[in-house]
C-alpha cells in the first residue's frame, strides 16, 4: 500500500506517521579520559553519518593526580575525566590556529607547574589575568571564567588550617575551575552546561556523569587471592593495598592521625581514601598480585553500598540504537558505570542491536597478571558480569547470556594485543571485526587506525542513507 494515498483513518495511516517522524536513535559509549580521547573524532565521524545524538557516560570514582586534592579539600565527585572530555570535545578550527576555541582549550587543559611553591605562584597570575593563557580569550568568557577561579581561590583561603593547605602542584586549571563552578550552582550538572557552553561542545553530544552527584564516591576491587585493593589510583597504579577486615593497631593510629586534619573527609574514614595521590607514575606499572574478579562501591568506611546511575544515562541508553565500550581501563573506565543500577537491565534491552566492545591493543595491570593475561573473552565476562551485578544477579554468567551485553568485538592483531578466538565467540552469538593499526615504536599493532575503525563500525551498525525516509514513507504495506 503506498502511503502517499493512505486515508486518515486507516490504521496503517498512524503507522505510516510515526515511522516518518521518529527520530534516529542516539549511539552512547561508555569510557573514562585520556585512552578514549584518542578516539572522540571516530565516534563523531559515525555520529555524523547516522545523525543521532551522541552521548559519552564517564564515571567519577578517579582519586588519583590533581582530583585527589581537590576531592581532599572540597570533597565532591572525581571530575578529571569529565573535564578531559568536554575540553577535547571543543570544536577544531584550522583556518585559524590562534582561535579562542584554541586558546580555551589550552587554557582548560593547562596544568600547574610541579613545584609546590612556583604552582601558587603561577596560580595567582591566573586569577589575576596576569598570565599569558588569557590571550585569545574574549573578555566576556575571560571574566566569566575568571569570576568562578576567583571563587575557588576564596573557597581554599576559607578551608585555611594549620594542619591543611591547599597543594597546587600539578594542578589542572580545568578541574579547578569544575569544581568552582559545582560550588557555586550546588549542581554537578550545572557545572557540567557551564564548562560545556564555554567549550563550545556541540548540542548533538552530550558528557554525562555515571552518577550525577554532589558527593566523593570510591571504589573497591577483589583480587582471586582474596585481597582487596581500595580506591581507584590504587587500583589502576602500583600502590599498597588495603585489607579492609584487618583493624590492626597502625591503621587505627594512621586514621587517628588523619582525623586531626581538617578537610572534607569523615572523621575515621579510610586513610587511604584520605591520602594526597598527586604524584605517581601511569609508565611503570607492577601486576597486580592476581586477577580481579569483581568491583563495588564503598562509603568512607570501606562498607559496600549500592548507587543508582544518573537518570540521563538510563534515558539515553533507552533511546539507545548501539552501545559502544571504548578503550580504556576495564576496571576502573568501564566497570564503574556498568554495575550502577539500572544500567545493566537498559543494556540487556534487546531493542539494542548492537553493543560493541573496541577491545584494548594490549593488556595493562588491571588485566593481567603477566602470566595470565585476558583474552577478549575475559574482557566479554567482566562486562556481563557487571551488567548482571547491577541487575541484582551475584554469581558466575552463563556464557550464553554474554550476547546480552556484547554482540560484537573490534580488535586488532599484533603482539602484545589480547586474545581474540574467533570460533569460540561465535558460538555464543558474539561477532569479531579484525581490523589493521598503527605500527608502533617496535613495530607492533599498537593503536587503532582511525579511518579502519570508522568503517568496522559503519560495517556493523550501517550508513544512514538520505533516501532511507523517502523509501520508508513510499513503500509501507498494509
Amino acid at each position: 500500500m503506498d502511503a502517499r494515498i493512505v486515508s486518515p483513518t486507516h490504521p496503517a495511516f498512524h503507522i505510516t506517521m510515526a515511522l516518518s517522524n521518529t527520530k534516529p536513535r542516539g549511539i552512547v559509549v561508555f569510557s573514562g579520559g585520556s585512552a578514549a580521547n584518542s578516539l572522540v573524532d571516530v565516534f563523531q565521524a559515525v555520529r555524523e553519518n547516522k545523525k543521532c545524538l551522541l552521548s559519552y557516560v564517564i564515571p567519577i570514582s578517579d582519586n588519583g593526580g590533581s582530583s585527589s586534592e581537590l576531592i581532599r579539600v572540597f570533597g565532591g565527585p572525581g571530575i578529571g575525566d569529565v573535564r578531559s572530555r568536554l575540553v577535547r570535545l571543543i570544536p577544531d578550527d584550522p583556518e585559524h590556529e590562534d582561535s579562542e576555541k584554541g586558546a580555551i582549550k589550552i587554557f582548560f587543559n593547562h596544568r600547574l607547574p610541579k613545584d609546590r611553591t612556583v604552582a601558587k605562584r603561577e596560580w595567582l597570575q591566573i586569577v589575576e589575568a596576569d598570565h599569558d593563557l588569557w590571550s585569545h580569550i574574549s573578555t566576556a568568557k575571560k571574566e566569566l571564567i575568571r569570576a568562578i577561579l576567583n571563587m575557588v581561590n576564596f573557597e581554599i583561603l576559607k578551608r585555611l588550617r594549620p594542619s591543611s593547605t591547599f597543594d597546587f602542584s600539578g594542578a589542572s586549571i580545568g578541574n579547578l575551575f569544575l569544581t568552582g563552578a559545582r560550588l557555586f550552582t550546588g549542581s554537578f550538572e550545572s557545572a557540567i552546561y557551564l564548562l560545556s557552553s564555554i567549550c563550545s561542545v556541540p548540542e548533538h553530544t552530550s558528557v554525562l556523569p555515571a552518577i550525577n552527584t554532589n558527593f566523593t564516591h570510591h571504589i573497591s576491587a577483589g583480587l582471586a587471592d582474596g585481597t582487596v585493593i581500595t580506591g581507584q589510583n590504587s587500583i589502576s597504579h602500583p600502590s599498597i593495598s588495603t585489607a579492609l577486615d584487618d583493624a590492626t593497631p597502625s591503621v587505627n593510629e594512621d586514621t587517628e592521625l588523619h582525623d586531626a586534619i581538617e578537610d572534607a573527609n569523615l572523621p575515621g574514614s579510610l586513610p587511604t581514601l584520605r591520602k594526597q595521590y598527586i604524584n605517581f607514575s601511569k609508565a611503570d606499572e607492577d601486576d597486580l598480585p592476581a586477577r580481579i574478579q569483581r568491583l563495588w562501591y564503598i562509603n568512607p568506611y570501606g562498607q559496600e553500598i549500592k548507587l543508582a546511575a544518573n537518570p540521563k544515562v538510563i534515558s539515553a541508553l533507552k533511546d539507545a540504537q548501539a552501545i559502544i565500550y571504548s578503550i580504556g581501563s576495564l576496571y576502573t573506565s568501564l566497570i564503574p558505570s556498568l554495575i550502577l543500577k539500572g544500567v545493566g537491565q537498559a543494556l540487556a534491552n534487546p531493542t539494542i542491536r548492537y553493543k560493541i566492545l573496541i577491545l584494548n591493543s594490549t593488556n595493562d595491570r588491571e588485566t593481567g597478571p603477566s602470566d595470565a593475561p585476558f583474552s577478549a573473552l575475559d574482557f566479554i565476562e567482566a562486562i556481563a558480569k557487571a551488567g548482571a551485578e547491577s541487575r541484582g544477579y551475584v554469581g558466575e554468567v552463563p556464557k550464553y547470556d554474554y550476547c546480552s551485553y556484547v554482540t560484537h568485538v573490534i580488535h586488532l592483531t599484533g603482539p602484545g594485543t589480547p586474545p581474540v578466538y574467533k570460533e569460540e565467540l561465535r558460538d555464543i552469538w558474539i561477532e569479531t571485526i579484525r581490523i589493521y593499526g598503527r605500527r608502533g615504536e617496535d613495530g607492533g599493532f599498537a593503536r587503532y587506525d582511525e579511518k579502519a575503525l570508522v568503517q568496522a563500525l559503519e560495517a556493523i551498525l550501517g550508513k544512514r542513507d538520505p533516501r532511507a525516509e523517502r523509501n520508508r514513507r513510499n513503500t509501507l504495506e498494509s
